[in-house]
């Protein structure tokens, strides 16, 4: 276990012989072909033109491997020796396709561009390691073609994506972020810092004691935020909605109703009652605040509806908070 943690048990790049070069280059492209691919399909029922960019990588990718084959053939035979990149020390890996599945589109497009840098290294260290002049050339001729002017990510990203299609996919990524994080984390916000507003107050007017207040206070949040979390990851897969992924949007809006009932409960840490509950109060409208910046940034709902809608909402919470406290 150690020694695969260390890489013991792998070769040196500087002990490959010519063959294994090849063979190491040829299964390295196949690797890269695939996983362009699966970045393809990832992307086509989103941005059709990013996928459409990906499959002219992997069409690439594969013209390159049949070079090498053809090179091996005419060197070696038609026995290629198995040597895979987790082979060798120090060579360059790749992400599995699906830990990038999930990630926005500039991230797929970066990761693209760093896989063609590093190929591009590799091959200028391959091509010094081999003596044969037309394999050299070869070699060579693939590290120009993986660098280039520009890299082939972006040169086919323009080509692909001009500036209106571009512009179409970031309103889809927006969107896409809209419905997977800030709606659910919006409505979990809200019901935070609006729902707990009459169990905290009513038990601090009730009571008078800092202490009891929080407690009631923490668990009110941290109930509703495991509540509103299962909910939201329960109630839609997002695989008709197109909502994004249950877990993503089940912590969204978990952790922002704990977050928003939590605001104005930690002010009752504060032994004195009167400034705890001052400081609570503030710190209420500092949420209501946010909630309708966030409602008027992220939802484009106007500013006068957004604070109509949350302060009349978070007003009557807490006059019912009052009065049963006082009751």
């Amino acid at each position: 276990m150690l020694s695969r943690l260390a890489g013991l048990n792998r070769r040196p790049f500087d002990s490959l012989t010519e063959q294994e070069i090849l063979a190491l280059a040829i299964s390295s492209e196949e690797d890269d072909a695939r996983i362009y691919l699966a970045y393809a399909d990832h992307l086509r029922d989103d941005y059709p033109n990013s996928a459409r960019v990906f499959e002219e990588m992997a069409v690439e990718e594969g013209d390159h491997r049949a070079r090498l084959i053809e090179r091996h053939k005419a060197r070696f035979g038609d026995r290629i020796p198995l040597i895979r990149r987790e082979h060798v020390r120090g060579y360059y890996e790749r992400k599995p396709d699906w830990l990038m599945k999930n990630q926005p589109v500039d991230r797929i497009r970066q990761a693209a561009e760093d896989m063609e840098a590093r190929a591009h290294e590799f091959y200028l260290a391959a091509a010094r390691r081999t003596s044969d002049a037309d394999t050299r050339k070869l070699l060579g001729d693939l590290a120009l073609a993986e660098k280039g002017h520009e890299s082939l990510a972006r040169r086919l990203g323009l080509e692909h994506t001009p500036d209106d299609v571009q512009a179409e996919e970031a309103q889809t990524a927006r969107r896409k972020f809209i419905l997977t994080y800030v709606q659910p984390g919006l409505a979990g916000l809200m019901d935070g810092s609006v729902s707990t507003l009459a169990p905290i107050f009513a038990t601090a007017f009730a009571t008078g004691d800092t202490w009891t207040t929080f407690l009631v206070g923490l668990s009110a949040s941290v109930g509703a935020g495991i509540s509103m979390g299962f909910t939201e990851a329960a109630h839609d897969d997002g695989v008709i909605s197109g909502r994004g992924s249950p877990l993503k949007r089940g912590l969204a809006s978990g952790v922002m109703t704990a977050i928003g009932g939590l605001g104005h409960a930690l002010p009752y840490l504060i032994p004195d009652f009167t400034l705890a509950t001052t400081v609570a109060i503030a710190v209420v409208f500092v949420e209501l605040w946010v909630i309708a910046w966030i409602q008027n940034h992220w939802m484009e709902t106007p500013w006068s509806r957004a604070i109509f809608q949350v302060v009349l909402g978070g007003a009557l919470v807490f006059a019912a908070g009052m009065l049963i406290g006082n009751a």
